[in-house]
């Protein structure tokens, strides 16, 4: 619990979140506690592990986090150890609990409000008599670690693509694929194999059923028809903190439970581009053959499915920034930003995500201890600033640490937070209306 915290406390868009979430229950004029709501509690932790609070004592007590999640009618005992990426799971689940016991009158002219797909049919209601009351965006905001996966599945036989699903997910979860000999791995590794492509057999195929009734006598009965579909994974919402788990649970042939050691390559910045999912579009054949030749041009998409980009698709500076935990550490600046100027022949990403904390986890599969690595608060004369200072910590220990240190760990949970380059910034600037 203590190293989550910790890692938590790295990211100020979380921070900020808690901040503007909680603010709710002041307007409201209530006089929230803290026992009551996990917010609040979570709050004033993270505001005082980022130096941002005074606290009386020297050491911070966290049992309060675990009376408080008693209420949301999780048990978690003090004296057994947890897994830190099950915790954050439970505290992000807790968070949506608690927004969405909040009462929600929405406007019938809300029509955004009404087609998000986590609101129910239950949860939409209106009054027939009296004004409405405005809809409260504290309510309706996701936490920053919302994000949405998309499903893609494409008929082999007739290329049909079945109408995207989308499930929402606060953490990637990524299993550490097989090593090649002689090879490292790295996060791009697990990255690669999370939206790796699979085949499903035996799947009812509208459009080949169809074609096949089209091609028979009237009144003909057909049977549905199945063929093999492509299923492939990507990322169709990616939200501004990003946590990714790597898998360490693996069994041996007796089914006994085993943890793999082996250090996973990551980097100070991630690009995430490539895995982003992209709508088709489908207006002419003309319109299709335009956007087709558009894309692959475009390294990390073909036809909305993400594939890997092959060496000749990469220019050498191209390869080094898309190669997420390849490229050395010197290619980044002591300073903090992305070396985008080390590469002037690439476009700048849009997805960039800086590292802000690592969880490690030292023991085997029964028993071990959780420790922290991350960015030392900022001062209070720049809140705003990312320090390059690095800590170690666990429990009530801390030291200072290198990046090279950070970055020769072997991770068990990633903070990543979303940055913008200067480029976006500007971009952004010129078009306030967007």
């Amino acid at each position: 619990m203590n190293s989550l915290l910790q890692g938590l406390s790295s990211c100020p868009s979380f921070i900020r979140w808690l901040e503007e979430f909680t603010a709710q229950y002041k307007a409201e004029q209530k006089q929230p506690s803290e026992q009551q709501y996990l917010s609040l509690t979570l709050l004033h932790l993270l505001r005082a592990l980022s130096c941002q609070e005074v606290t009386e004592d020297d050491v911070l007590d966290a049992s309060c986090l675990l009376e408080v999640l008693r209420i949301y009618r999780w048990q978690i005992s003090t004296f057994e150890e947890q897994d830190a990426h099950e915790l954050f799971h439970v505290l992000t689940s807790s968070l949506e609990d608690e927004r969405d016991r909040q009462p929600r009158v929405t406007h019938l002219f809300d029509v955004h409000s009404l087609e998000q797909p986590e609101i129910t049919q239950k949860q939409i209601s209106c009054r027939t008599r009296g004004s409405l009351p405005p809809m409260s965006n504290h309510w309706k905001s996701q936490h920053p670690f919302h994000g949405r996966l998309t499903s893609n599945m494409v008929c082999k036989h007739c290329e049909h693509q079945s109408p995207v699903r989308y499930d929402t997910f606060d953490s990637l979860s990524l299993s550490i694929p097989a090593a090649m000999w002689g090879h490292p791995m790295t996060l791009d590794h697990c990255l690669h194999h999370f939206i790796s492509s699979e085949s499903v057999k035996d799947v009812v195929c509208d459009n080949c059923t169809k074609i096949q009734a089209e091609g028979t006598l009237n009144g003909q009965s057909i049977e549905n028809q199945k063929t093999t579909f492509v299923k492939q994974l990507k990322l169709g919402k990616l939200p501004q903190c990003l946590c990714i788990h790597l898998q360490r649970l693996s069994w041996s042939n007796q089914g006994t439970p085993l943890k793999r050691h082996e250090h996973v390559q990551f980097n100070e910045f991630l690009i995430m581009d490539i895995y982003k999912y992209h709508v088709p579009v489908h207006k002419s054949t003309q319109n299709d053959l335009n956007h087709k030749s558009s894309e692959e041009t475009k390294p990390g998409t073909r036809d909305g499915i993400a594939v890997k980009p092959s060496d000749a698709e990469q220019t050498c500076g191209t390869k080094s920034l898309l190669m997420n935990g390849a490229c050395s550490s010197s290619l980044l600046m002591s300073s903090g930003t992305f070396p985008l100027t080390a590469f002037p022949e690439c476009s700048p990403p849009v997805y960039l995500y800086r590292l802000m904390a690592v969880v490690v986890h030292h023991g085997d599969m029964h028993s071990g201890h959780f420790v922290t690595y991350r960015r030392s608060p900022p001062s209070s004369k720049s809140p705003l600033s990312v320090s390059n200072q690095w800590l170690w910590i666990s429990d009530d220990t801390v030291r200072k640490a290198s990046l090279q240190e950070v970055l020769s760990s072997s991770a068990y949970l990633l903070f990543y937070e979303r940055v913008h380059s200067r480029v976006q910034h500007q971009s952004l600037e010129l078009r306030p209306e967007e």
